[in-house]
């Protein structure tokens, strides 16, 4: 079965690129996520880790999806892994 399509609305967009976050590594996490956490709203939260300057940083996307695709409605890196990470993870 192949990846549903990602599509990111304009103001995720804009706020990516205000935090320094390419639009790649939101398709790799959306697609190929370290984990899916349950989010507010029926949201999906799809995160994976990075390695920057020799520290983990957690890409959070967070999506909706209708079926058919998946939209990304923000993201962000955040250095407080221990805070998001959950034991219990999203059934997708």
């Amino acid at each position: 079965m192949s990846p549903k399509p990602v599509t990111i609305i304009p103001i995720a967009r804009k706020k990516l690129a205000q935090r320094g976050v390419d639009e790649s590594m939101v398709f790799e996490t959306v697609h190929e996520h370290d984990q899916l956490v349950e989010g507010v709203k029926g949201r999906v939260v799809a995160q994976r880790k990075y390695f920057f300057d020799d520290s983990i940083y957690l890409l959070r996307v967070i999506y909706e999806e209708d079926g058919h695709q998946l939209t990304v409605i923000t993201g962000y890196f955040t250095s407080q892994v221990p805070r998001y990470w959950e034991e219990q993870q999203y059934e997708d």
